[in-house]
């Protein structure tokens, strides 16, 4: 019998996969605790529709993404931080501080989990941080630390 998996099933496959198993355990196991559903006409036109639908969204999502980027290299976030005796910090810039700053400065939110940051921000300066807004989108954004 083929039956579309509506989860994923460890030794069977992955969602909306379509696999072949035996009626048996179809009838006994996969159909009643909703794991999947008969392969008919009418459930692989849902399918398909399913997955135009899914590929649409994923294209629109990218296209965001890569529209948020090229907004963002143009921004500058200023964050400041103390300083002691000889223009020293204290402590260092997080990422949860760079996108705070970046909704207060720019009205626009970022997570501070995307934010990639390849070592502790401790000085003053204008950095280069990315970013990644999408699993193919990586963004760049300039951080300027000044002294409070």
């Amino acid at each position: 019998m083929k039956v579309i998996l509506l989860q994923d099933v460890k030794s069977l496959g992955k969602k909306d996969e379509i696999v072949d198993i035996n009626d048996g355990y179809a009838r006994n196991y996969v159909l009643p605790k909703k794991l999947g559903i008969e392969a008919n006409g009418k459930n692989m036109n849902d399918l398909k529709l399913k997955k135009a639908n899914d590929e649409k969204v994923a294209k629109q999502l990218l296209e965001e993404a890569q529209a948020f980027a090229e907004a963002m290299e143009k921004d500058e976030v200023v964050v400041s931080i103390k300083a002691g005796e000889g223009g020293r910090t204290f402590g260092s810039v997080s990422s949860k501080e760079i996108a705070a700053a970046y909704k207060n400065q720019c009205g626009k939110e970022i997570d501070k989990k995307k934010i990639q940051l390849p070592e502790a921000i401790k000085n003053f300066g204008v950095y280069e941080v990315n970013v990644k807004l999408h699993p193919k989108v990586t963004g760049k954004l300039k951080v300027k630390v000044t002294e409070l």
